[in-house]
């Protein structure tokens, strides 16, 4: 006797064979599972690093410079670079901080490195001012997360236990290119060392790189309370990048007076995807661009810009001395 086939036969083939168009609109409808948030080895770690450099101007052999018009050594800039990429400017850069090898430049800069480990190929040193002990033992790193925040503190603090003679510490990206000379951005800082920040009340959004005064990269490497609160995961994480919040979010809650109203990083969101800038392309670059990106409305120019494509290296490289280094 013939027994006749089940009638689930059918519904389990349908089944099986949906099951990968499940997965897949699964996988583009539901939104992606949030990074992980900072372990509490890496919280040890930059505990440590914190207390360090918190400690550093309080050494009874430790005599920071107050003032532009000391007749102490001449502050230095830090310029903080955090990527997660290649540094496709370096050569840029190298001519930015070294034109015709300028002795009298050198002793007034340092340059520090936070490039994510975990990143495939690893962002390897491209020498001259960028040689691998401006490298900083870094974390991994996730856009739109508290890691970013960790990442600027742990720059901030090498820096301040570095040099004591770093005033002043400014935070670029990989996709950031200068507008001026290093002379130009030197002398910019006007005679009362009040460097621009992002200035707001309370809480709004600022900009993710800034330009800090020694005292404030203190404060900031010192902060416990509202550091707590940010580094907790955002309820929608999608829409979230508490970097560009948590350093404006906290200056303008202790020292409100001592904040500028504007960055030095001129950014364009028009046509701004997915949370990005607009990026520029060789086809955009000329003259008029550089001079326009340097244009504020505020008490000063733009000195950095963001956010350009690696392959604008060549056409930046041919116009430096002519427009960008030519104040």
């Amino acid at each position: 006797m013939i027994s006749s086939p089940s009638p689930w036969i059918p519904t389990l083939t349908l089944l099986l064979l949906s099951l990968p168009i499940i997965f897949f609109f699964t996988s583009h409808i539901l939104p992606p599972p949030p990074p992980p948030i900072l372990s509490l080895p890496d919280e040890l770690d930059d505990l440590t690093l914190f207390r360090r450099a918190a400690a550093v101007d309080s050494h009874p052999t430790h005599k920071p410079i107050s003032r532009l018009g000391s007749t102490n050594r001449k502050p230095k800039i830090a310029f903080l670079f955090l990527t997660n990429t290649p540094l496709h400017f370096a050569p840029l850069w190298e001519r930015f901080f070294n034109p015709n090898n300028s002795v009298q430049i050198k002793n007034l800069y340092n340059v520090y490195v936070h490039s994510d480990p975990t990143v495939k190929p690893y962002v390897k040193p491209p020498g001259g001012v960028f040689s691998q002990d401006r490298f900083i033992p870094a974390k991994q790193t996730f856009r739109g997360t508290a890691t970013l925040i960790a990442a600027a503190r742990r720059l901030i603090a090498a820096a301040i236990i570095d040099d004591p003679d770093n005033m002043f510490f400014t935070l670029v990206s990989q996709h950031c290119i200068p507008l001026y000379s290093f002379q130009f951005v030197y002398t910019a800082r006007g005679n009362n060392v009040m460097t621009p920040e992002v200035k707001f009340e309370n809480f709004r959004v600022g900009s993710q790189f800034f330009t800090l005064t020694r005292r404030h990269g203190l404060m900031v490497v010192k902060e416990r309370r509202l550091w707590k609160k940010f580094r907790l995961p955002c309820l929608r994480p999608q829409s979230c990048y508490p970097e560009e919040h948590y350093f404006p979010t906290f200056l303008s809650n202790v020292d409100p007076d001592g904040c500028a109203g504007y960055t030095l990083t001129r950014v364009n969101w028009t046509d701004s995807v997915n949370g990005h800038p607009h990026t520029y392309y060789p086809s955009e670059l000329s003259p008029e661009l550089i001079f326009n990106l340097r244009r504020s409305s505020f008490a000063l120019p733009y000195m950095f810009a963001r956010k350009f494509s690696p392959d604008c290296l060549k056409p930046l490289m041919e116009m430096a001395d002519e427009v960008i280094f030519r104040d």
